[in-house]
């Protein structure tokens, strides 16, 4: 057996990252603060889905379970846009084979613990929240939220992986030279639920993600395996329309008969799922460095949480374990050395995917609905198509790709210069396939400081 590793955490970035460290042969002890979610009744904490994209199935694959989560996932083709009038508009993701996937966040982690489990040199303590580090001991603490028991111990290694208000994370706030920033949006989320038909089927496109942009607000529903869909409500805390303001039945109902009218008659249960679900806040949270001696290291939302509006919370914290699993054959598992790399390298990408989530925010609730942004995605198809080796589009770049988060944000901000210009052309509308188009993409490509070949 080799050195003792301890996790802290047992979401879905730390059970995974469990599952890495026993088939590498170490001894993985996992905290969790939380009761074992799998003996309890329902979602064992916030079910919200998640979108499973080309960075999270890679980290599935390296992990070896990929078959095992793929067998539960719904594919998403496309966006499923609903009008105020009720009508609908598709927009595919990407080529026509490339779709995101639909997974439930507790039915992956209990998944994910069940097969981290099967180690023989992975154990996982359940009801024992971190209380802090002593970065002069090297000892990390926990105690049981039931009985009061203490522990003190000290690892080879150990990883934070215990969520966006991270214990770890919290004591190396305390040490010189760590910085960190907390930035709450203005708009929280609850969940509704859309369940299946009389028939039991699915009650509407099962290929498709549902998006009911409203501007700066907007519903969003996800399919399940059991054929309901998980929406999503994305609102602000206050104003003229926000949650503040729906309180009395009265209001909950004139407010979806005003902007949803064609999701209330598939939520038989919308009062009751509005009244009793929390309105949750969301947060992005930024900081440097991620570790500490390169002994301590943050992982996933404990490091660099961020908004989901690109669905990629849950996807970049899986390519942390991918890109540290990477650097342990690199460095023959040399982790201070694997640490340190990592620490200097994969910080300016968690920083660009919190970036592209806000911007993807403003994106879905303000202008998939829009002609232009519709005919800016005709444009970027068709010069992908074209010229597949010097031009991606930036949501696949993001979801189908494995180029770095910061790479997309660059490119993404030039893509935002070519197409200012070519959707300023006279006609565009009527003939944007036109060789005019060619020449501006074309001197763009020449001018771009920066060569990108995809």
């Amino acid at each position: 057996m080799k050195e003792r590793i301890i996790i802290s955490g047992a979401g879905l970035v730390g059970s995974l990252w469990a599952v890495f460290l026993a088939k590498r042969g170490y001894k993985v002890d996992v905290y969790e603060r939380r009761p074992d979610m799998r003996t309890l009744a329902g979602d064992g904490g916030r079910s919200i889905n998640l979108a499973m994209s080309t960075r999270g199935w890679k980290a599935l694959e390296k992990a070896g379970i990929k078959e095992e989560i793929m067998a539960d996932a719904i594919a998403m083709k496309g966006r499923m846009m609903h009008s105020l009038d009720g009508r609908l508009t598709f927009q595919a993701y990407g080529e026509e084979r490339q779709a995101i996937y639909s997974v439930s966040r507790a039915g992956l982690n209990r998944k994910l613990m069940d097969i981290a489990e099967q180690f023989d040199n992975v154990d996982f303590h359940f009801d024992f929240p971190c209380t802090g580090y002593d970065t002069r001991k090297g000892e990390i603490h926990f105690q049981h939220s039931k009985t009061g028991e203490k522990k003190s111990l000290a690892a080879s290694y150990i990883f934070g992986a215990d969520g966006a208000f991270s214990a770890l994370r919290g004591s190396l706030q305390k040490t010189p030279r760590f910085n960190y920033s907390q930035y709450y949006l203005e708009h929280g989320y609850k969940e509704l639920t859309i369940p299946a038909t009389a028939s039991g089927e699915f009650a509407m496109d099962k290929d498709s993600l549902h998006i009911w942009p409203r501007g700066h607000f907007m519903l969003i529903a996800l399919p399940n395996p059991d054929k309901s869909f998980t929406c999503t409500l994305f609102l602000p805390f206050e104003g003229t329309e926000s949650f503040g303001n729906l309180q009395s039945d009265i209001q909950i109902m004139d407010f979806f008969q005003n902007h949803f009218a064609d999701a209330i008659g598939m939520m038989p249960t919308l009062l009751e799922d509005f009244k009793n679900n929390p309105t949750s806040s969301l947060v992005t949270i930024k900081c440097n460095p991620w570790t500490w001696e390169n002994k301590v290291l943050l992982i996933g939302d404990a490091s660099h949480a961020i908004v989901p509006f690109y669905g990629q919370g849950m996807n970049s914290g899986f390519e942390d374990c991918t890109l540290l699993d990477e650097l342990a054959d690199r460095h023959q598992e040399n982790w201070e050395k694997v640490i340190l790399e990592f620490n200097q390298t994969r910080i300016k990408d968690a920083n660009a995917i919190s970036d592209l989530a806000i911007r993807n925010f403003r994106e879905m609730r303000d202008l998939v609905g829009d002609p232009m942004f519709l005919l800016r995605k005709k444009i970027a198809a068709w010069l992908h198509e074209k010229y597949p080796n010097d031009f991606l589009p930036l949501y696949s770049m993001v979801t189908f790709s494995h180029v770095p988060y910061s790479t997309a944000l660059n490119e993404g901000k030039a893509q935002d210069l070519l197409f200012e210009e070519i959707l300023a052309l006279e006609n565009i509308q009527e003939d944007w396939k036109s060789d005019q188009v060619i020449r501006i993409f074309e001197k763009w490509l020449e001018d771009k400081p920066t060569k990108t070949t995809f």
